[in-house]
């Protein structure tokens, strides 16, 4: 039986409450070790909550993909254990690959599943491909791992250093077994030197949400054209450097814009859409009110709706650098973890247990 955390003397202390950590944490509780999480604010409010949900496996490739497909197994679980909702799911290349079980749909097919404009003239199932509400979902893993006789979370406590084995935090020094440090973009803010050497950078995204026109369910997760120019099993078709000239020459604004277009639906029936893409160490303080008006009119015209009605807008931010993940040694105790390619919601479970299994093999 997994003994009861000590607040001052667990097996594993993670820094941060965002899906990383929680991974690193739910992956540490199933190892059967002793677990305490601090988290600087009272809840999760960052990228793992301002995101779509959207589990993009077939879109990975390599040791992405197979961390993606490990994730897929621990999001099933979890929605089951912690108690929240999720849902699984162009490219006739892809297809005929048979990479991630994909396959082609005509117009009709496609309707099956959604109501897009009448220019939309085919697309493709993503059956490994999963959904969650992720307002919903990381707050009910938190409160899993809470909930467990082996797991701790001190919320409003921030992390000031490490000293050894010992963690220093804004309540008091835990000494700790290990040490798993997941604070995403502001790695630069507590390791400025791993992040300059691993040339991290802050993403900013704009996403918003917004009424669903008429009464429409919208199942999976739907994926445009441009979401073919970002994920690595799609660029990696040979097609895919022909759709990017096609791009550059009928639509250089939405390159410009990062834009991948996309959007998920919650459960009430309101639209999570997004999203452009803009990159700098330090963010600019003023959101560009075009770049929400250049998706709100290219998901307008996907979904052939004559308007959109807007309930929120934000901007996410999330860790970017040219590796798609960061695990770096901080000490003999201490690894700090970033997902560096915007894909934390999809790889973050697989990648905690192998970063894991790599901390335990060394204890």
């Amino acid at each position: 039986m997994p003994k009861n955390p000590s607040p001052t003397r667990p097996d594993l202390v993670v820094v941060g409450a965002g899906i990383v950590g929680l991974a690193h944490a739910v992956e540490a509780i199933k190892r059967g070790l002793s677990v305490l999480v601090i988290e600087r604010d009272e809840r999760a409010v960052g990228a793992s909550v301002r995101n779509f949900g959207h589990g993009c496996v077939t879109g990975q490739l390599g040791e992405n993909q197979a961390w993606a497909l490990a994730a897929r197994d621990r999001w099933h679980e979890l929605a089951r254990d912690a108690g929240f909702w999720i849902g699984t799911a162009v490219v006739q290349e892809l297809v005929g690959s048979g990479h991630g079980d994909a396959r082609l749909l005509d117009r009709r097919q496609v309707a099956e599943h959604v109501d897009l404009s009448d220019d939309v003239l085919g697309g493709a199932h993503l059956p490994l491909d999963i959904r969650v509400n992720p307002r919903e979902a990381v707050g009910a893993i938190a409160a899993w791992v809470s909930g467990q006789r082996s797991g701790a979370i001190w919320w409003s406590t921030s992390m000031l250093g490490l000293d050894g084995d010992v963690v220093r935090t804004s309540r008091g020094d835990v000494t700790a077994g290990r040490t798993v440090v997941c604070v995403g973009h502001n790695v630069d803010r507590v390791f400025p030197d791993i992040a300059a050497t691993a040339g991290v950078q802050r993403c900013a995204l704009h996403m918003l949400r917004v009424a669903s026109p008429g009464t429409r369910t919208i199942a999976p997760a739907v994926l445009s054209g441009t979401s073919l120019l970002r994920y690595p099993a799609f660029k990696a078709m040979p097609a895919a450097a022909a759709l990017h000239e096609r791009y550059e020459r009928d639509h250089a604004d939405l390159l410009g814009a990062g834009l991948n277009l996309m959007f998920t639906q919650l459960p009430n029936g309101d639209l999570t859409v997004g999203d452009t893409h803009a990159y700098a160490t330090t963010l600019g303080a003023y959101n560009d009110e075009a770049l929400d008006d250049l998706v709100l009119d290219e998901t307008a015209r996907l979904l052939g709706a004559d308007r959109l009605t807007v309930k929120q807008r934000w901007r996410g931010v999330y860790a970017s650098a040219p590796r798609d993940t960061l695990v770096a040694a901080v000490s003999a105790t201490a690894t700090v973890v970033a997902v560096t390619s915007g894909v934390g919601m999809t790889i973050a479970h697989g990648l905690a247990g192998t970063v894991l299994d790599e901390m335990l093999a060394t204890a």
